[in-house]
């Protein structure tokens, strides 16, 4: 399968970019503090652990986000959306990954999912993409489906400050 999309990669470059005739996304969450808090949220981000505690089916090709896995996200059981790892980030602050969409999924461009630990210690998780429809359903519902796509982000953050919490108590 090929990507639906050009610039592949772009989101690597800047989380804030927005290629001409696609729909910006850009949601930050603060997810807590510390070194152990950004390991733990780094590796609940490369090895898909956030996305499954979303709810979302995921089938990848490796059980860890690397350049070119293949990665399946299914939603609701219904629409199944083929994308692939187009880069990657592990640094001592930065860690996470961005796909991009191949043939079949219903928009095409790409997302990226990115925890940092800023100088204060603040540990984020950046969800950024720019994407637009490609399935007749994902036209259809305009606005409605970049609201969802936003409320999906959101969500990311939440999912991951619960899971970081969690292993706090253990």
């Amino acid at each position: 399968m090929s990507f639906t999309y050009e610039p592949v990669g772009a989101t690597r470059a800047s989380l804030t970019a927005c290629p001409p005739d696609f729909h910006p996304l850009h949601v930050r969450t603060r997810i807590g503090e510390g070194e152990e808090v950004f390991r733990r949220a780094a590796e609940a981000v490369l090895t898909w652990e956030m996305h499954r505690a979303l709810g979302v089916g995921i089938d990848a090709t490796a059980d860890r986000a690397a350049p070119d896995v293949d990665v399946t996200v299914t939603l609701a059981g219904l629409i199944k959306a083929p994308c692939r790892i187009v880069w990657t980030v592990e640094e001592p602050r930065r860690a996470g990954w961005a796909y991009g969409t191949l043939t079949g999924h219903p928009e095409c461009g790409e997302e990226a999912f990115v925890v940092d630990r800023t100088g204060d210690g603040t540990v984020w998780l950046t969800v950024a993409a720019f994407s637009r429809a490609q399935k007749w359903y994902a036209r259809a519902g305009g606005a409605a489906t970049r609201g969802l796509q936003h409320a999906y982000a959101r969500r990311c953050g939440t999912v991951l400050r619960r899971l970081c919490a969690e292993a706090a108590e253990d």
